[in-house]
């Protein structure tokens, strides 16, 4: 476990541990976000055994409610867990479970050009995702938690890392869309910030 690259983590209160799901059972190439995809019985053993040594044991626990986070938080945790629908991944709309090579090229150049208001597939913008993932962070800071386990998605983990450093929603979202950080299924993100 690191802390996560070119975040501050100076003099901090609350440490967020952040877990990756496990790979879900799904053909490459194709466009998921918010659809509720599973991971094989296999991918979250090996996963919960590689956690279980390395997580600390009774932390309040958080999760995206979507089965590839919440069978891994239920695994690691059944008591004291909290599903959470603010930490789910963007949702695509009618882009969800196509191929991406099926996608109008059209649209994809339309979200590449407006990476932060844009909503892929008439689904959800990456600016109405920071803000989901702002108030999910609000609410932490209000707990006054000393530290955190939370179970999401690499799109939530990116903007978690930016409101962390402080940025303001919008400025989240530019910065997950210009820094895109490849985090491995089941990997570990350690963020530390202020609870205010």
């Amino acid at each position: 476990m690191a802390c996560w690259p070119g975040y501050a983590t100076a003099a901090s209160d609350m440490r967020l541990i952040l877990v990756r799901h496990p790979r879900p059972q799904i053909a490459a190439g194709i466009c998921y976000g918010r659809s509720d995809l599973t991971v094989s019985d296999e991918a979250l053993q090996t996963c919960r055994e590689q956690l279980h040594a390395a997580l600390p044991a009774d932390i309040p626990l958080f999760s995206s409610p979507l089965q590839r986070c919440a069978r891994l938080a239920r695994a690691l945790d059944p008591v004291g867990l909290t599903l959470d629908a603010r930490l789910a991944e963007l949702d695509f709309g009618c882009w969800e479970m196509q191929p991406w090579e099926r996608i109008a090229r059209a649209e994809i150049d339309a979200w590449s050009q407006n990476l932060v208001h844009y909503r892929p597939g008439g689904g959800e913008s990456l600016l109405a995702m920071a803000e989901r993932i702002s108030a999910f962070y609000a609410d932490l800071r209000q707990r006054r938690l000393a530290s955190a386990l939370i179970i999401c998605h690499a799109g939530s983990i990116r903007l978690l890392a930016a409101c962390l450093s402080g940025l303001t929603p919008e400025q989240m979202a530019r910065h997950a869309a210009a820094e895109a950080h490849a985090i491995d299924y089941g990997g570990i993100v350690i963020l530390e910030g202020h609870p205010a």
